[in-house]
């Protein structure tokens, strides 16, 4: 009996997620780690293609209700009077491409995503029902600056269709291997037995878990760039290790800001049949830029933190989840009932005989 109860404890101890062990091994970091359900699915992107409407492909975005074709605003924190986020100061918009199955018949159908894992996570993040699981870490010695009004930047490339081996620790996706998010253990890009710079080739019983990371870097002047990354940069090291930080920022982009995360866990599991796959048996999920090898997975972040409130969390120390000192919160039905007009109106649950935007996207690429 006292064994069995041993062997269950340990199994429980074994089972903590990993953010929890990583916490306890570096004492005093922050690790804000909190779930924003979705304001609005729309084709539109202030960033690549601020003003044009539509867009070419299709986002899903997170955050506050100030999310618009343009966003010219220098505070965003001043136009939005909501967050779909458990900060309730949060009104920056987070966003990344959907994602798409193509059935052997050549349509498409939308993939939608599951919250956070239960076991893992706060009880917010578990009802977001979709949406972006958001992380900002500080965890490197020295002062680690956060992001200021006007601040935007993206990571990430939509056009590449092969690996890059320098953003394998930045880009990855997981395969659940079982119900419950099975599989759901250690640092997301750390584990190349468990993680894959692209799209998992085989079926997931669980669904599939999606992570990108943004640079540690800033170069202490510009508040975006032409590209939306120059501003922005990885550590001398690269990114190496979640976490860590990568090491010390390079001489041109000196600032240390905090560690910005989007996980997105992808319920793939309705299209698990291997007889509704293509004939030759090939990976048929696709983002709705058109790219199904997973290779050209990008984000893009507008901060709108109100005030101080962000600088708040990354001074502070034993803070992790969505919970921290003095920072606000809110209930899950507030955020819920945070929404912005849809702007571009397309069936977003329909089958399709192709991607939304797929002819401008070809038009673009002549």
């Amino acid at each position: 009996m006292l064994w069995t109860a041993f062997l269950a404890f340990a199994a429980i101890a074994e089972a903590r997620p990993w953010y929890e062990k990583m916490y306890k091994r570096q004492g005093g970091m922050t690790m804000l780690r909190f779930g924003c359900s979705q304001v609005v699915i729309d084709r539109l992107d202030p960033l690549v293609n601020p003003g044009s409407i539509p867009s070419p492909h299709q986002h899903q975005i997170v955050g506050g209700n100030g999310f618009n074709a343009s966003m010219t605003t220098d505070d965003v924190s001043k136009t939005a009077s909501c967050t779909t986020c458990a900060f309730s100061k949060d009104f920056s918009n987070y966003w990344t491409a959907n994602l798409y199955f193509k059935a052997r018949n050549g349509t498409y159908k939308r993939v939608k995503q599951l919250g956070a894992a239960n076991q893992f996570s706060d009880n917010f993040s578990t009802q977001i029902g979709g949406g972006i699981l958001v992380y900002y870490v500080s965890a490197a010695p020295g002062k680690v600056t956060a992001f200021k009004p006007g601040f935007r930047m993206l990571v990430g490339d939509p056009t590449r269709r092969t690996a890059d081996p320098k953003m394998a620790k930045s880009n990855c996706y997981r395969c659940y291997t079982g119900p419950n998010f099975g599989g759901d253990t250690g640092a997301p890009c750390q584990d190349s037995k468990v993680d894959t710079p692209g799209l998992p080739k085989d079926a997931c019983k669980g669904g599939i878990r999606s992570n990108i990371l943004f640079p540690t870097c800033w170069d202490g002047v510009n508040l975006d760039s032409p590209n939306h990354q120059s501003h922005i940069a990885w550590p001398k090291n690269g990114p190496a290790n979640f976490l860590s930080l990568g090491g010390d920022c390079p001489s041109t982009h000196p600032v240390r800001i905090p560690q910005l995360m989007y996980e997105v866990v992808w319920d793939t599991t309705p299209f698990n049949d291997k007889s509704l796959w293509p004939a030759d048996g090939s990976q048929p999920f696709y983002f709705s830029y058109g790219d199904n090898t997973g290779f050209g997975q990008h984000a893009d972040y507008v901060f709108g933190w109100q005030g101080n409130e962000l600088q708040i969390g990354m001074d502070a120390t034993n803070c992790m989840g969505a919970k921290c000192k003095t920072m606000a919160n809110q209930n899950i039905a507030a955020a819920k009932a945070c929404a912005v007009k849809e702007v571009v109106k397309e069936d977003k649950d329909a089958w399709l005989t192709e991607l939304p935007g797929m002819a401008m996207q070809m038009e673009q690429a002549i």
